[in-house]
């Protein structure tokens, strides 16, 4: 008998996507499978697990069995030292971020070739993912749970509302083959040419409004596995995962996943990022700014157009659409991301949000220093190297400390 779908906001699963990099030069290193093949069962500690990626170079960690948020960044970052510890017999590490700042994906990607391979290749036949949004892209995935239809909406909705502005605290990307982009979040920026001739398996990265699985199965899925059936004959891509928007309806678990947010310096980092995010998302669900239609009323096109917006500029970007501010329950016409987030903040303070003690303290930091994005951007301007900068990034992570340069 198959347990019952868990409740919404009852519980979570949180995956994080590292890179493996030589531990000395950190050029990508494509071990994830020996890595992998030899780890055992005893190593690994009992919430987290870990598993590959399209890529090997990437490895993925994530708990299995969704659960309460308060144990899981000492689980990730116990984890972390683990890898490390094996990854030095081939002088190697862990490194963070959404993408490696240098790696020409064009030369340097390999894909994993054993179990699912047949599915990666099939991947790359289709789309060529020997390309930044398939071998470069690095993120934190929020999976929430949903028992029904009628959650389902709520929730969808809720969460369609806040991608646009994830990149404002979460931007990690900054830099790709060796430039500075111009970008606060690069991964947000190339992610939607993951699919160029199939233009509904990405969409426009905020996702449509569907309000239950019938809905999302024949207005979402339907559309996207007949765009791709003259080159996937054999339907080993017709699945829901196929949809690669940045938040996804997972109905094989009853979840939604996020996708919007890079990956940060450490794993106490990230599961704060995604505490605020859960909070937030659970004052929208239970209407506390706005009703549901009128959260459902905003288009696909503002929103994407907001996240685009907040993908160049993270915390500095300008939101001025009145409507989308007044679902978010700020009371201005204008202001920035950044003092919308601190507006948030406090509000979500004020009603005592449940998270509140994960989240409070990195939000402060990202108030005074910048995501993660800036406070590179303003290490490399010190000392202008981006060699040293991602060291210390990967010293950041294998010590589980926050990533502050001086100012």
């Amino acid at each position: 008998m198959s347990a019952a779908p868990l409740q919404a906001f009852s519980a979570f699963g949180i995956e994080l996507e590292y890179m493996l990099v030589d531990k000395t030069r950190l050029d990508v290193q494509p071990i994830a499978d020996i890595v992998l093949a030899q780890m055992g069962d005893d190593e690994a500690p009992e919430l987290i697990d870990c598993s590959n990626e399209l890529v090997l170079h990437v490895l993925e960690m994530k708990n299995p069995c969704p659960g309460p948020l308060a144990e899981l960044g000492a689980a990730f970052q116990f984890q972390v030292q683990q890898l490390n510890t094996r990854l030095a017999s081939f002088n190697a590490c862990l490194m963070p971020t959404a993408m490696h700042p240098w790696m020409d994906p064009a030369l340097e990607t390999a894909l994993w070739p054993h179990d699912e391979e047949a599915i990666y290749s099939t991947y790359n036949n289709l789309f060529d993912c020997n390309r930044h949004p398939w071998a470069n892209v690095q993120s934190m995935h929020v999976n929430l749970p949903f028992a029904d239809d009628a959650q389902f909406e709520k929730l969808f909705a809720a969460v369609r509302l806040l991608l646009p502005i994830l990149p404002a605290i979460a931007a990690s990307s900054p830099l790709a083959e060796g430039k500075v982009t111009g970008y606060m979040d690069y991964r947000m920026q190339v992610y939607p040419d993951q699919s160029p001739t199939q233009p509904s398996i990405v969409g426009a990265v905020v996702p449509d409004v569907v309000k239950s699985r019938a809905e999302h199965e024949n207005c979402v899925l339907a559309p996207m596995y007949a765009e791709i059936a003259p080159l996937d004959p054999t339907h080993r891509l017709r699945y829901e995962w196929l949809n690669s928007r940045g938040a996804i309806p997972r109905f094989d678990r009853n979840a939604i996943e996020i996708r919007v947010m890079d990956t940060q310096e450490c794993p106490q980092a990230d599961l704060a990022l995604a505490a605020l995010v859960i909070d937030l998302a659970q004052l929208l669900y239970e209407g506390e700014f706005a009703s549901l239609q009128a959260q459902q009323a905003l288009s696909t096109e503002t929103l994407s157009s907001i996240l685009a917006a907040c993908s160049r500029d993270a915390e500095r970007t300008l939101i001025d659409d009145a409507q989308y501010l007044s679902v978010l329950g700020y009371p201005a016409k204008n202001c920035t991301a950044q003092t919308l987030w601190q507006h948030l903040g406090d509000t979500l303070q004020a009603r005592g949000a449940r998270h509140l003690g994960l989240w409070q303290t990195h939000l402060r930091l990202i108030q005074l220093h910048g995501p993660l994005a800036r406070r590179i951007l303003r290490a490399l301007a010190g000392c202008d190297s981006v060699h040293a900068v991602y060291a210390s990034l990967v010293e950041s992570l294998a010590k589980g400390n926050a990533f502050i340069p001086p100012r």
